[in-house]
């Protein structure tokens, strides 16, 4: 397990009461942010805030429109699990062609026979589940489709879609969050609110990553620019952040048992990463250990190593002029891509070409817009790139 994954919200203080006021008030919202901005921990945060039960369905999963009702079924019964909850259930299921019966899990789950006549009937039905238990029960629901758009690729017609921003509309006591990248065009002629996440402050992750360090035994050393290296490298991202704080833990505890590779150490032995309370006391655990600016710049080399099979697929998926102007922005960051200068410096081209690339770039999560200064989203990436380039 990664000790750093947060348990609470970082930052985000002025987003989480934006929020909850528009839970608590019945809206409903888009989230939009890269990944590993933090969307899905804001939302849940913002949930229990205002006291509502969460439904979550990852539309990334849902190949067909029957996969989309067994995500919905799934997320359903997993925010209702009391057995109070599961007779309501029961007894809704009664006037539903669908059965509630356990599952090989021992979890109860809700089974139907699929087929092509009965698949609207089951989403209009299902849909409406949430609104009636949350009436029944006298609570809120917050149902999150993530990666909201790819219901595209099975519909078509956007027939399921339009439905969906209907009932957005219509329900009283459920409120919908979509998580995405960006807001699509629809959006801004809804009743939806945007909420934009960007990268976090240096000042909102520096106490996070300290505690959490310190709770491992670990402590930047104070008398260099250690701490602030390691928020150079992540850049605000919570994402990062995280992956990088468990690898300089991962290289500690490597070091500490003797062994030039901590990933050996943590397939071959696991206790080694997690000792009994008496043994880290005997190895003097309890005192901090120094963390140098030279082992967070290896640790870096090392993850960014470990990651260069998955970025390198992701370079192979994007146009030539895209790539382009990632590799620039990575090598030589600029908060104005489309002056004269920067285009003949990097050889980019002119006018729509350079628009059209930064612009689609955004779309896939891939770089910040103006507000940001048309920075990667992704630290790690950019370090990478700058290495294999150089």
């Amino acid at each position: 397990m990664n000790p750093f994954t947060p348990q609470t919200l970082i930052g985000r203080q002025s987003e989480l009461q934006q929020v909850s006021q528009i839970l608590a008030a019945d809206g409903d919202l888009l989230l939009a942010g890269v990944p590993g901005s933090g969307r899905c921990t804001l939302l849940r945060s913002a949930a229990r805030t205002v006291g509502a039960k969460v439904i979550a369905i990852d539309c990334l999963r849902a190949t067909d429109s029957n996969r989309f009702l067994q995500l919905l079924a799934e997320g359903i019964t997993s925010a209702f699990q009391s057995p109070a909850e599961l007779a309501l259930i029961q007894q809704w299921s009664q006037q539903q062609p669908v059965t509630l019966k356990t599952a090989t899990t021992g979890q109860l789950c809700l089974f139907w026979h699929p087929t092509p006549k009965n698949e609207w009937t089951l989403f209009q039905s299902l849909l409406a589940l949430p609104q009636a238990m949350a009436e029944w029960l006298g609570c809120r629901v917050v149902l999150v489709f993530l990666n909201f758009a790819h219901i595209r690729s099975w519909d078509r017609s956007e027939k399921w879609q339009r439905y969906l921003r209907q009932e957005i509309q219509q329900q009283t006591r459920v409120s919908y969050a979509l998580i995405a990248t960006v807001a699509e065009s629809w959006v801004q002629d809804s009743n939806v609110q945007v909420i934009v996440l960007g990268p976090l402050t240096n000042a909102d992750l520096r106490p996070w990553i300290v505690s959490a360090m310190a709770a491992e035994g670990l402590q930047f050393e104070p008398e260099s620019q250690a701490l602030e290296l390691f928020l150079s490298f992540v850049q605000g991202h919570v994402g990062d952040a995280i992956a990088l704080a468990h690898r300089i833990w991962l290289d500690h505890r490597a070091m500490e048992d003797g062994r030039s590779s901590p990933d050996t150490v943590a397939l071959e032995q696991p206790e080694a990463l997690h000792p009994k309370p008496e043994a880290a006391s005997r190895s003097g655990h309890h005192k901090s250990k120094l963390i140098h600016p030279h082992q967070i710049y290896r640790s870096t080399l090392a993850l960014v190593d470990d990651l260069s099979l998955t970025f390198e697929s992701l370079i192979l998926l994007l146009p030539p002029s895209q790539v382009r102007v990632l590799e620039s922005l990575a090598l030589d960051p600029t908060d104005s891509p489309h002056s004269r200068d920067y285009i003949q410096k990097h050889q980019l081209s002119r006018g729509g070409g350079l628009q059209g690339a930064l612009a689609s770039l955004e779309q896939k999560g891939l770089v910040y817009g103006s507000e940001y200064g048309y920075r990667l989203t992704m630290p790690l990436l950019a370090f990478w790139l700058k290495h294999r380039l150089a």
